[in-house]
């Protein structure tokens, strides 16, 4: 009896935790940058190796933990930045709905998951910076003309 019980448990789980049934544990991520066609990589901690992608992209996170972001293009600045996670409208309206139908078994289940939070910014909006250009060095300014061994002796007379 009790092994049946156990069943009915786990399988009515899920559905007590209303921000994972109603908003999911993924958010699509919006990555756009001026110019485009840069290449963005996303890595955390606990991602095995970073994913990649080529501006303007969307990607789709788990919305548990926030990530790194570093967005790199031929002849700009490489930027790295943070895209964090906190807590979404739709995510506490979920918990709240735990509180009244799931309680602490379904508030539980939606914070594990991060189906409550929502990642800052979105979409992440970039302007790349161009590399400044190097100044000339003295030996490439026209160089002035040299004076001659005569000139040379009758300027230190």
């Amino acid at each position: 009896m009790k092994v049946q019980h156990l069943a009915v448990l786990a399988a009515l789980l899920p559905m007590c935790a209303c921000a994972t049934v109603t908003r999911g544990t993924k958010e699509v991520m919006v990555i756009e940058s001026t110019p485009s066609g840069a290449l963005v990589s996303l890595s955390n901690d606990k991602m095995s190796g970073a994913m990649t992608c080529t501006t303007p992209c969307t990607v789709e996170m788990p919305r548990k933990r926030g990530f790194e972001v570093t967005v790199e293009k031929e002849g700009y600045e490489t930027i790295q930045t943070k895209v964090i996670t906190q807590v979404a409208g739709g995510g506490a309206a979920g918990m709240a709905g735990n509180v009244l139908v799931g309680g602490v078994i379904g508030a539980g289940v939606d914070v594990a998951s991060g189906a409550m939070n929502e990642f800052k910014p979105n979409p992440l909006v970039l302007t790349l910076v161009p590399l400044a250009v190097a100044p000339q060095a003295e030996n490439d300014v026209q160089d002035a003309p040299v004076p001659k061994a005569d000139e040379e002796a009758e300027l230190g007379s």
